[in-house]
């Protein structure tokens, strides 16, 4: 950890329309097909340099948890993608006691939620790897599993939702988070030594979460390997997976799948869609966003120089392929039903 001791970012609070963003546009993918179809579809937009071993970073859920992203969607992706055939599901253990403390509870929990159909790399069970953050206030350095460096390539699978800590999980959270290993690295991003174990949040939070997801973003973007990003809007709880059958229950409406190479993009054009729906369909959401500061993972990305967050939005439902906007997402978007 960084010697000094930085200031938070502020307006983590302030939702930015695209109109006040500057700054390039990257390309996302979107399509309403919420189903493995659709998710093998907005995966292949993205796909072309994955290769070699392959990591699929996913958010494998706590026992029984009823909003992760269905395991017959991944499985079905893992095999009808050639690159993908030999691919391992890779998470790592938890900072909290519960089923995925250890790697013992870990491999238990993910029997039980059927992650069985494919080796898992609980990428800390063997220890850890110091990554560098580069251009952090927080952090020189993130510890994560060791296990992913073995890896060639990374494809973040994520459950888009909110948080209860975060105020939203996108891609930047699947791998901030869940790429740091369970004892040294989560800490380093919760927990401001001797205090309480949830002691860091709100802006200070975001951009811990954000310079951990850095290092791995770095990580994979030398030295030949890849990385790319694939976020699901459904079941959008405004709790995290990590709150299993304890999660609240899910107001917002579905929406789709959205794929991009750029980790801002993705996970602003999610944002951005979500404020796009009505109030009476986004207010949950929207609240717990904004009462968590969740908003400054997006700033700080940018000052990070992770991404843009101005886009084009490719509809793939349309064979011409259109740029559409975040309000031609949330049209006609159906109550939840679980």
């Amino acid at each position: 950890m960084a010697a000094t001791h930085p200031t938070p970012g502020t307006n983590g609070n302030v939702y930015v329309p695209y109109e006040d963003r500057t700054g390039n546009e990257s390309i996302v993918y979107f399509t309403r097909d919420l189903s493995a179809t659709g998710l093998q579809r907005a995966y292949e937009m993205v796909h072309a340099r994955v290769h070699g071993k392959v990591g699929l970073k996913l958010h494998t859920g706590e026992q029984h948890g009823p909003n992760i992203i269905p395991r017959p969607w991944v499985r079905e992706l893992r095999e009808a993608e050639p690159e993908l055939a030999d691919s391992n599901i890779v998470e790592t253990n938890t900072y909290y006691a519960g089923d995925r403390y250890t790697t013992e509870q870990h491999r238990k929990t993910l029997e039980v939620n059927g992650w069985t159909f494919c080796p898992v790399d609980i990428m800390d069970e063997s220890g850890t790897a110091d990554l560098p953050v580069r251009g952090g206030k927080w952090f020189n350095h993130m510890s994560v599993g060791n296990g992913m460096l073995d890896y060639d390539s990374l494809v973040v699978l994520t459950h888009f939702k909110g948080h209860v800590q975060g105020g939203f999980g996108g891609s930047n959270k699947n791998i901030g988070i869940g790429c740091a290993d369970g004892r040294i690295g989560k800490k380093m991003i919760h927990t401001w030594p001797g205090a309480d174990q949830w002691s860091i949040a709100k802006e200070e939070f975001m951009e811990r979460i954000s310079e951990s997801s850095k290092a791995t973003v770095d990580f994979f973007n030398s030295d030949g390997r890849a990385i790319t990003f694939v976020n699901v809007m459904r079941n959008m709880s405004v709790s995290c997976d990590c709150e299993g059958v304890h999660a609240q229950p899910v107001v917002t409406p579905n929406v789709g799948i959205l794929s991009s190479l750029d980790i801002l993009a993705v996970d602003q054009a999610c944002v951005d869609i979500v404020y796009a729906m009505r109030e009476d369909q986004h207010h949950d959401l929207v609240e717990r966003m904004e009462s968590r500061h969740g908003l400054r993972q997006l700033s700080y990305m940018k000052e990070l120089g992770m991404g843009n967050d101005r886009y084009v939005l490719i509809d793939l439902d349309d064979p011409a392929m259109p740029r559409i906007h975040p309000s031609d997402c949330v049209r006609d978007l159906k109550p939840f039903e679980g």
